[in-house]
């Protein structure tokens, strides 16, 4: 009888531990998609912007409220 060289001897405690492993691995689950705040008509959000320094400088020399001053060039310019 000839000995079949191409395969490996297994181990048995190799394949035992496959074996389980193979059972027991827990399946990733997909994550949770984050539920979004309801949008509230007129709220606003804090974003970053990055602008000129001369734009910023524009805006503020009227002092407070440049933020808003910005925000209504931003509103026309975009046509709304």
């Amino acid at each position: 009888m000839a000995i079949d060289r191409t395969r490996r001897p297994s181990d048995p405690r190799q394949a035992a531990e496959a074996a389980f492993r193979a059972v027991t691995r827990k399946t990733p689950e997909a994550a949770p998609v984050p539920a979004r705040a309801p949008i509230v008509p007129g709220a606003r959000e804090t974003v970053s912007l990055r602008i000129d320094r001369a734009v910023l400088e524009h805006f503020q020399k009227d002092g407070p409220g440049w933020q808003d001053r910005i925000n209504a060039a931003l509103k026309a310019a975009a046509g709304l």
